[in-house]
């Protein structure tokens, strides 16, 4: 049975129309892709999406007849469609530097209780703190699709390194993926402050102002967007090193922990996860499966599900049920770390966390 309308703002890939090098090119706007919001709804029994915007008439008309829409819910004007369709619940999928006002006006010309909006937050923290303050004014969830939240393995991973301590004290991170920043390390960012329930307090960086999306997504807009990286300080005391130069053939999603009862090696591209315990000075490997992680996370498998349980989630916030997983405010912790790294390189210098005012404004363009 169906308790809940959705609607989304933007009819692009990663709302259910296929992004090429994720999908083959004839398939994009003819198949039903689960790892999209269009997916995630269409799994989820209590929701259904019954609208469409995007600006683009032709787009809108491939992704409305791949999805089942009826012509009535397919909008050129997104905030028509807010204002006529009593929305339940709203998918922001437009470029991120469009999210906040995407966000915005998703409150303010509709009545949604939640707002799930593609990753990154925002361009710019100033961009994400408006957001999460209009959703609050509205009474609203703002929920950021970070997907690896949405996972199993994830979650449980959290619970043995924030609750069970099976690494004790984290002393230090080294963490690696892909160029380029905004558009593909908040992945790793978000790894990091979950796993870690931290915050940067120091960045240093380096941008190396090479950008592949240009190629491999054919394009057609610069951004500012690029490879870099560089070293955070978290306010847990943990010293974190982030590399994502790396193109993307050759990258692997990689993460090393290592804390004072034990160390965590995480690869998300080749399927490999290990931990080793600190036992009188001597590491020990010690299967994961021991603590009901079987396998590693994979983007076969388990982003793909992500999609459809983040839409239950949503569910289960319209229902009152639980509480936001990947809210606004955590989701603006990746963010400030890759502003952070901008700022860096460009004033040859180091950027403390929480950004001073004027900080908060700079804007990172991106897809």
């Amino acid at each position: 049975m169906t308790d809940y309308r959705a609607g989304i703002v933007g009819a692009g890939g990663i709302a259910g129309l296929g992004i090429l090098g994720m999908h083959d090119e004839e398939d994009i706007g003819r198949e039903k892709f689960t790892a999209s919001h269009a997916g995630g709804y269409h799994a989820a029994d209590g929701i259904e999406l019954v609208a469409v915007a995007d600006v683009d008439a032709e787009k809108l008309a491939t992704f409305g007849d791949a999805w089942d829409i009826d012509e009535s819910g397919r909008y050129t004007d997104h905030r028509e469609m807010l204002e006529s369709e009593g929305l339940d619940a709203v998918s922001v999928c437009t470029p991120s530097y469009l999210h906040r006002d995407h966000v915005v006006d998703a409150v303010e010309y509709g009545d949604p209780d939640v707002v799930w909006c593609e990753k990154p937050i925002a361009s710019s923290v100033t961009d994400a703190n408006e957001m999460i303050a209009a959703c609050d004014d509205a009474d609203a969830e703002l929920l950021v699709n970070h997907s690896f939240r949405f996972t199993d393995k994830q979650r449980r991973l959290r619970e043995l390194i924030r609750e069970e301590g099976i690494l004790g004290e984290i002393h230090s991170v080294s963490s690696q993926f892909r160029m380029e920043l905004l558009r593909n390390s908040t992945h790793l960012l978000d790894t990091l402050v979950y796993l870690l329930d931290a915050r940067a307090e120091q960045v240093s960086g380096y941008i190396t102002g090479e950008n592949e999306a240009v190629d491999s997504l054919d394009a057609g807009q610069t951004v500012d967007d690029a490879g870099g990286g560089g070293f955070v300080v978290m306010d847990d005391g943990s010293f974190v090193t982030v590399d994502c130069t790396i193109p993307r053939a050759d990258s692997s999603m990689t993460m090393q922990l290592v804390g004072s009862e034990g160390k965590l090696y995480m690869n998300n591209d080749d399927g490999e996860w290990r931990y080793w315990t600190l036992e009188d000075g001597e590491h020990v490997e010690v299967d994961l499966a021991e603590w009901g992680i079987e396998g590693a996370w994979t983007w076969d498998d388990d982003y793909e599900r992500a999609f459809p349980n983040a839409a239950r989630h949503v569910e289960e916030l319209l229902r009152g049920d639980a509480e936001n997983r990947s809210s606004g405010r955590e989701a603006t912790r990746s963010l400030e770390i890759i502003v952070g790294f901008y700022l860096s390189h460009y004033t040859g210098g180091q950027v403390s966390v929480p950004l001073d005012r004027p900080l908060r404004d700079v804007e990172i363009t991106s897809w």
